[in-house]
């Protein structure tokens, strides 16, 4: 049986390039070249844990996980009973469609591998086909785009509305990016790294804050006017906060400055439990809205990353070739030294 390489967890913060038979298309899966893979926060997970934990009950070292879950490539083979694809087609992928698990999540199959099977293979729901007119790197970020539209979708927001991102990377940039499509007049970001709330401005941000040298409240005030909470209490007239930085900071900022009716939603996974002031929220009747994945969103941002594919380009840092990928994960793992980094394959 032919072999290809594919990326796995090696351990803790380490991964391996090691070698697998090539996957077989049965009559309805389709075979798909990997040409982009983009590296998340969840495969930086996955290497803080060394793996995939093994069992409490049976105990043992982590299970070593195939990597990547943003993945674009090109067909190469597609079975007898699959309909829509057919060899040469570039796609994105649905890495929760998989009947064998989360592609790159825990599943049989990672998308940092020069081939991905593509089971039970169905345009539309396990895949989407983009025109050759968007670079591979570009369309990788298909995944990632879907989970800040999910949280835009989540947040509800109108034209009128004033928004605060929390958190400049992918997914807040993502957001932001979405949030300025659906035509809200005015987005702030907030980070503590310039080089991203420059790239924040880049993407069409309105205003950035840098929570590190600037007062929050103050900032927010003066850019979204005055409002009050419940008890009439002065708070800035900020309407919506997305949190995609995950930091327990960034709730405490949230609930002292929530005017009455503010809206928060959570995209960001928690790294460890905050305190939170209940009695804040309820002096501003601030909504919590959970944000997971995306439900109906993964194939719902592709024609729109086509068309605006300059812009999500932008949040693209670093494209760094499979043969370098251990230099790629370095980046990822080492705080500012990159915003988004996309492994590429050979063309």
């Amino acid at each position: 049986m032919t072999s290809m390489k594919s990326l796995q967890t090696a351990g803790v913060n380490k991964v391996d390039v090691v070698e697998v038979d090539r996957p077989v298309p049965g009559p309805r899966d389709a075979l798909v070249r990997i040409r982009a893979c983009g590296i998340c926060g969840t495969d930086v997970s996955f290497l803080h844990m060394g793996g995939m934990p093994a069992r409490a009950h049976l105990g043992g070292d982590p299970v070593p996980v195939p990597l990547g879950h943003e993945p674009a490539g090109e067909v190469v083979e597609v079975g007898t009973e699959v309909t829509g694809l057919q060899p040469g087609d570039r796609v994105v992928v649905n890495p929760q469609d998989a009947p064998t698990g989360i592609i790159g999540c825990g599943g049989r199959y990672g998308g940092m591998s020069e081939y991905l099977l593509i089971e039970d293979a169905e345009v539309g729901r396990s895949v989407a086909v983009f025109p050759d007119t968007v670079p591979f790197a570009v369309a990788s970020l298909n995944e990632p785009m879907a989970v800040a539209r999910h949280a835009v979708n989540r947040s509800q927001a109108k034209p009128a509305d004033r928004v605060v991102v929390f958190g400049a990377g992918p997914i807040g940039l993502g957001a932001a990016i979405w949030l300025k499509l659906r035509g809200v007049q005015h987005v702030v970001v907030v980070d503590v790294i310039p080089s991203r709330l420059d790239k924040a401005l880049a993407v069409g941000a309105d205003a950035v804050i840098n929570s590190a040298e600037e007062d929050v409240t103050a900032r927010l005030s003066e850019l979204h006017g005055e409002a009050a909470n419940a008890l009439g209490q002065p708070r800035p007239g900020t309407d919506i906060y997305i949190d995609a930085a995950g930091a327990p900071a960034v709730f405490n900022t949230v609930i002292q400055n929530a005017r009455w009716h503010a809206k928060l939603v959570m995209v960001a996974v928690q790294k460890k439990g905050s305190d939170i002031d209940l009695g804040g929220m309820l002096r501003s009747e601030l909504t919590l809205i959970a944000s997971q994945g995306y439900p109906t969103e993964i194939f719902e941002v592709t024609p729109e990353l086509v068309e605006h594919q300059d812009r999500f380009a932008k949040l693209i840092s670093h494209s760094v070739p499979f043969a370098e990928v251990e230099r790629a994960f370095e980046l990822t793992l080492t705080p500012g030294a990159a915003e988004k980094v996309v492994i590429t394959f050979d063309e």
